[in-house]
């Protein structure tokens, strides 16, 4: 939920405005056509960032369709689609993690289809740290531990769901000693990497799919109160009265669906190269996945 970092926008006018120069200089090249282009909406997470470069790659190359990318934060996401000013969006949590910006919405939006599932929520320690020490969230009170994790859990920005259940899980597990870091995936990554190298104890958020399993040995700690919540899907939803309107774009959005294991590969290689490169070879490497992504579109 990584290269990009995510900046407060203070309206979603203005983010929109910011957005389409970012887009303008990073998104795929599109074809020149007549037609609106398709706003695709996405927030700076590696996951999100993946899947939405590869089916706007996708929608460019091979349905000749022009697409627009939109990058801002989770609530506006929700929030533009439900108006109209976003086509579309393909990182809906459910049913738990965006649980509170779905319900508001579910009335104006429209699913096309789950791009992946058993997507997962937890806290994440390094596996030189011995299970006989930390192998659920309770063992975080142990005082012996509490002062080698200094207090802290390392987390992401602030209007993510993940950072909304975290909250939940200290008050649940009365971890009243710990101060949740609130900062950005970036910032997360950042204090994760700098812990790991010196073979540092540290507790982070994290969510799987994502690349830093394939760079770092982690393993998820348990959560038997279920506060993080359990395995979860990500939909791609979309305006009211889109699959009307663009029944090609939406049937390939109805079909296209990633394995996680391979959704992580592709994710990793793009922190090691760049995600246009990334996007590319997973292309290359997965021509009957594609094909079939795409369907009968004569």
């Amino acid at each position: 939920m990584f290269k990009t970092n995510s900046t407060r926008r203070a309206t979603l006018a203005a983010t929109f405005g910011l957005a389409a120069a970012i887009a303008a200089g990073s998104a795929m090249p599109v074809m020149a056509q007549d037609a609106e282009p398709v706003k695709i909406g996405w927030s700076a997470w590696s996951d999100a960032e993946f899947v939405t470069k590869l089916a706007a790659k996708i929608l460019t190359d091979e349905l000749d369709t022009k697409v627009e990318l939109v990058q801002t934060d989770v609530a506006p996401l929700y929030q533009g689609v439900s108006r109209g000013d976003i086509d579309l969006m393909m990182m809906a949590w459910l049913p738990q993690t965006h649980a509170d910006y779905f319900d508001k919405v579910k009335n104006r939006v429209e699913t096309l289809g789950t791009v992946y599932d058993g997507a997962k929520l937890g806290w994440v320690v390094p596996a030189y740290i011995p299970e006989s020490e930390i192998a659920s969230i309770e063992d975080l009170k142990k005082p012996e531990v509490q002062e080698k994790l200094s207090g802290k859990i390392d987390g992401i920005e602030p209007g993510a769901g993940l950072t909304r259940l975290s909250q939940q899980a200290v008050k649940d597990y009365a971890l009243d000693d710990y101060k949740l870091q609130i900062s950005s995936e970036a910032g997360m990554l950042t204090s994760v990497d700098r812990a790991y190298r010196g073979e540092k104890w540290f507790v982070a958020t994290s969510w799987s799919p994502h690349w830093m399993f394939g760079k770092y040995k982690l393993r998820y700690i348990a959560d038997p109160k279920k506060s993080l919540g359990e395995a979860e899907h990500v939909d791609v939803i979309a305006r009211k009265d889109f699959k009307s309107e663009n029944p090609k774009v939406a049937e390939f959005f109805s079909r296209m669906k990633l394995p996680i294991s391979d959704l992580e590969a592709g994710m990793f290689n793009a922190q090691e190269t760049s995600y246009e490169e990334a996007v590319e070879k997973y292309i290359k490497d997965h021509p009957d996945q594609v094909k079939a992504w795409i369907g009968d579109q004569g």
